[in-house]
């Protein structure tokens, strides 16, 4: 029995704003893919200057198919190499954290003093 695979394409959307993103900060990046439920999968990109970037796709397949769509990413993992450069744009952890950002009784993140 032989199992027949479809080529998959990745969306030209997510690997348009990708390229930009990576045009923006620096010209390369890492991509660290990461399955996240039934959301689907996270493209994580850590450009050369150390911003974060992502998008969320439906499946691993089309996740690969996106980083290998762009130009000077490479697929890393969260490794040594990648976390030492990460740093988060400024207001990051704001985005990130939603409502619980406008507590004042937690401490501010260590890029936000």
């Amino acid at each position: 029995m032989t199992v027949e695979t479809q080529p998959v394409s990745a969306p030209s959307e997510i690997v348009t704003s990708l390229r930009g993103f990576v045009a923006e900060h620096g010209g390369s990046a890492k991509a660290v893919i990461q399955p996240v439920g039934y959301v689907g999968v996270r493209i994580t990109v850590v450009a050369e200057d150390g911003v974060l970037g992502d998008r969320v796709v439906a499946d691993l397949p089309t996740a690969h198919a996106v980083v290998a769509a762009l130009p000077n990413v490479t697929e890393s993992d969260w490794d040594r190499e990648v976390t030492s450069i990460v740093t988060p744009r400024r207001g990051h952890w704001q985005k990130m954290a939603g409502w619980v950002a406008k507590q004042t009784r937690f401490p501010k993140a260590r890029n936000e003093r």
